[in-house]
């Protein structure tokens, strides 16, 4: 028994760790920034770079799931982690624009991938909550995004060594994490069902033709929108309305960060005590809360709320539609978690649609472009299974 305790716990570790290299994906924001001065890129040659990851969500999540049926989904996560590493080493070969390109979309394919097969491997190893679970994972990436920035500002202050690299010496700290996690994944023992017959393409978008699936599929666009769109947002309406310069209406993504953080890290605890459909309900309220007072709010408490409340509320939301999805059809979970990735392109939808509507309606336009996800999400929380 012990024996087999220590197993499950080195294995959840070892699935933690590759969780915490999933948000390596998350230094695309500040490294654009370095780049752009670096190579002194015009604003549009800047924002290819963040808009390649949600790309590659579109193009490779489906086969991903796919592929695990062939190879397995701890196969799929070793390789996933593999392009990651690669990803992380090319800027050190070179620092050339098309370098740059390449080594960002590959970090978005690897995150494609490890988004798409981690999830489901979680389901292999963990008996009880599978969405406390989840929730666990999503605040451990958060900790690797947080650090980011951190580490290329050391870097690039030089107040301590950073052996020449300046800020890039966040490339070779994260790969470096990113061998060891496919060391201790590759010692962990991890049990997976064999798949009787693998899906075709066909057959795996023909998931969304259950009603159920094709609500958690959108509920993963509502949030990632929202998610994206806040973080794009909340420093341009503290600008708007409270004439704030940018670097300190900046704080307002801090914020979101922050709180987005705190729900993941309650949830996973607040998940074991209450179930999944009332929390996603109190969830969702705080969402909707936020786009009122981020529509309405003209004072700095007001809009700060907003911010803090939309990043606690949705800090939920994607875990507990991912496990609703794969529990909901456990024989066809690998297919799900590809088409559930896939919806993170919601990140590319939205933002596009809010700033025609910032153009037309000022900050206000993007906020109600938010408010119909938010909406979404109040229907689909009448839907959830208990």
């Amino acid at each position: 028994m012990t024996t087999q305790n220590s197993t499950s716990k080195f294995a959840l570790l070892s699935v933690m760790l590759c969780f915490f290299t999933m948000g390596f994906v998350d230094l695309v924001g500040i490294a654009s920034n370095y780049v752009q001065q670096d190579l002194g890129l015009t604003h549009s040659q800047a924002n290819i770079m963040p808009s390649l990851v949600f790309f590659w969500f579109l193009i490779f999540s489906v086969p991903t799931g796919m592929l695990m049926n062939k190879i397995g989904r701890k196969k799929t996560v070793l390789l996933s982690i593999a392009v990651t590493v690669l990803s992380l080493i090319l800027p050190l070969c070179g620092e050339s624009y098309g370098m740059i390109l390449v080594a960002f979309s590959l970090l978005g394919i690897g995150n494609a991938l490890m988004q798409t097969s981690l999830n489901p491997l979680v389901s292999n190893i963990v008996t009880g909550n599978l969405s406390s679970t989840l929730t666990f994972g999503q605040f451990v990436k958060a900790i690797a995004s947080f650090l980011a920035p951190y580490i290329a500002m050391w870097g690039a202050t030089a107040v301590l060594p950073s052996f020449g690299l300046g800020w890039k010496v966040l490339f070779p700290i994260y790969a470096i994490i990113g061998v060891l996690a496919i060391v201790a994944l590759s010692l962990t023992s991890i049990h997976e069902e064999p798949v009787a017959k693998g899906s075709s393409f066909a057959e795996c978008f023909k998931l969304l033709a259950n009603p159920f699936i094709l609500l958690c599929f959108l509920g993963i666009m509502c949030h990632v929108g929202i998610d994206v769109g806040t973080n794009t947002t909340a420093p341009k309406i503290l600008m708007e309305r409270l004439g704030m310069d940018l670097a300190t209406a900046g704080f307002a993504t801090s914020l979101y960060f922050i709180f987005r953080t705190i729900g993941c890290l309650s949830g996973s605890a607040i998940l074991r005590l209450i179930p999944e459909k009332v929390f996603f309900a109190i969830s969702v309220c705080m969402i909707v809360a936020a786009m009122v007072l981020m529509a309405v709010g003209t004072s700095q408490w007001m809009l700060y709320t907003g911010i803090a409340l939309v990043g606690f509320g949705n800090s939920n939301v994607f875990s507990i539609c991912f496990a609703q999805a794969l529990n909901y059809d456990p024989a066809h979970r690998n297919e799900i978690s590809g088409l559930m990735i896939m919806g993170l392109f919601g990140g590319t939808i939205f933002p596009l649609c809010m700033g025609f509507a910032s153009d037309l309606m000022g900050s206000l336009g993007a906020v109600l472009v938010m408010s119909l996800g938010a909406a979404y999400l109040v229907g689909f929380s009448l839907k959830m299974k208990k």
